[in-house]
């Protein structure tokens, strides 16, 4: 109960939720004294009903208020602002190999999957093919083109090898999967980590030779299953482009060379289609080993 007082009148009026009483001398409708002052205490009773009501409601609009602008303060507090946000800092990748990964000048049909790694990086990576047709894991390091590798101080090496050192042992190039080969891939490893760098070995990409059953004949799987066997035993990660692209040759069947050769015959080497279709597959697993490399693409993969 809310006790009001008129200062004019000896009178006051007792207001209740949901109704009022009055208690004063004047109480006949028809007294003149009661009917000049009723039209008074109707507007004091309305005002004072309408503060009642409204009051409370007006009380937590305010509290809401003053809470959500505290929550948008902490907010705004704790969130970074565009402008403070840190860029990437550069980064390098390398990729050493052979001829089913180097670059290719634009006036012949001939390309490599490491000649498109690039298209997929913002300017914040830095990619260098230094992969070289004919080179196997022996000569790349024999003629010195893995110290320039070195040289570039790359944080990601990726490293592909086996169609070469697959070749018949009297070939320079030539390395045996069960023992040199291994050999090398651990000196490629262990100074890739020396300059500070992540290698990451690629198995090789098969060649589209088929047998009478219309099955791919892997010729490469000894060089790809010792290269999983050294990822293991030095930890580090491995993508097996042997096995995505043997998938994927399955499925083109004897339509493949016809789609990704460089000349419709050739069944190692590829065509812009081709090349881009491997490094999309090496890409995809890239992404997946090295998640923080995914803020830097621009490409999505598989487009």
């Amino acid at each position: 109960m809310i006790l009001h007082h008129n200062f004019r009148q000896a009178s006051h009026f007792l207001v209740y939720r949901g109704g009022y009483r009055t208690h004063r001398h004047c109480i006949y409708a028809g007294d003149s004294e009661c009917s000049g002052q009723g039209e008074l205490r109707r507007r004091i009773e309305q005002r004072i009903i309408l503060a009642m009501t409204f009051k409370p409601l007006f009380a937590l609009l305010m509290g809401l208020s003053i809470i959500g602008c505290a929550t948008s303060h902490r907010e705004s507090a704790a969130e970074p602002k565009a402008s403070e946000t840190k860029p990437f800092a550069p980064l390098k990748l390398a990729i050493i190999g052979d001829s089913t990964v180097a670059n290719y000048p634009l006036n012949i049909p001939d390309r490599g999957w490491g000649q498109f790694i690039g298209e997929y990086f913002d300017k914040t990576v830095t990619v260098v093919n230094l992969a070289r047709n004919g080179r196997s894991t022996k000569t790349f390091i024999n003629e010195g083109l893995w110290q320039k590798a070195l040289d570039e101080k790359p944080n990601f090496v990726l490293i592909q090898f086996g169609h070469n050192d697959s070749h018949a042992p009297t070939n320079r190039e030539a390395t045996n999967a069960a023992t040199d080969f291994r050999d090398y891939l651990r000196q490629y490893i262990d100074q890739s980590r020396a300059i500070g760098a992540k290698p990451i070995l690629v198995t090789p990409v098969q060649r589209r030779t088929y047998g009478p059953d219309g099955k791919l004949n892997n010729s490469l799987l000894p060089y790809a299953n010792a290269m999983k066997e050294v990822a293991a035993e030095k930890k580090v990660p491995v993508i097996d482009l042997n096995a995505s692209s043997g998938v994927l040759y399955e499925k083109l069947g004897a339509k493949a060379n016809e789609m990704v050769s460089r000349n419709g015959t050739d069944a190692t080497h590829f065509n812009e289609r081709g090349a881009r279709w491997m490094a999309d597959l090496v890409m995809s697993d890239l992404l997946k080993l090295q998640p923080e490399l995914r803020p830097r693409t621009i490409r999505p993969v598989g487009q």
